[in-house]
């Protein structure tokens, strides 16, 4: 292992627990125009995802529960992350972080569909999960969240 490398991965943990002590939006929203739950049976992980989406602009992220670092930090950095994005900017995103994570696993399937032109930014520190498969689902978990919350919206707050 080269010397960048474990700068690298120094870095990355510091990123993720950064996320996991001190989550970004880790609170409910008032009023949200979408809420969604998931949950992790594998790991115990659970999320509760509101967003205030107002012309097709995610105005607003808070998320709850329970989860393991992983989980806790994933969320933290979608909050962080999809907060003044339109709807597709954050579709987009959320189908890059789980092609990019699937990528190494036996179910590749969905890997197929990738962004080059994509920034994703800190969830680059993630990237390790790929070697751990049973840890991928918890690190997708507010992400899979997300697009369900998502596929609730109407048409015509999508656009924009």
């Amino acid at each position: 292992m080269s010397h960048d490398t474990l700068i690298d991965d120094d870095l990355y943990r510091q990123i993720i627990l950064d996320h996991y002590s001190n989550p970004r939006c880790h609170c409910r929203l008032e009023n949200p125009t979408l809420t969604a739950e998931g949950n992790n049976p594998t790991c115990g992980d659970e999320i509760e995802l509101d967003l205030q989406v107002e012309g097709g602009i995610i105005k607003d992220v808070g998320f709850v529960g329970d989860g393991c670092s992983i989980s806790v930090a994933s969320s933290s950095m979608l909050a962080e992350m999809i907060k003044g994005k339109t709807v597709n900017e954050a579709v987009k995103l959320a189908k890059t972080f789980k092609a990019r994570l699937l990528s190494h696993s036996a179910t590749a399937s969905e890997a197929e569909e990738t962004f080059e032109d994509v920034d994703i930014g800190e969830l680059e520190a993630l990237d390790g999960v790929k070697d751990y498969p049973v840890r991928i689902k918890c690190a997708l978990l507010g992400w899979e969240t997300l697009l369900s919350a998502l596929n609730q919206t109407p048409n015509s707050a999508k656009e924009g």
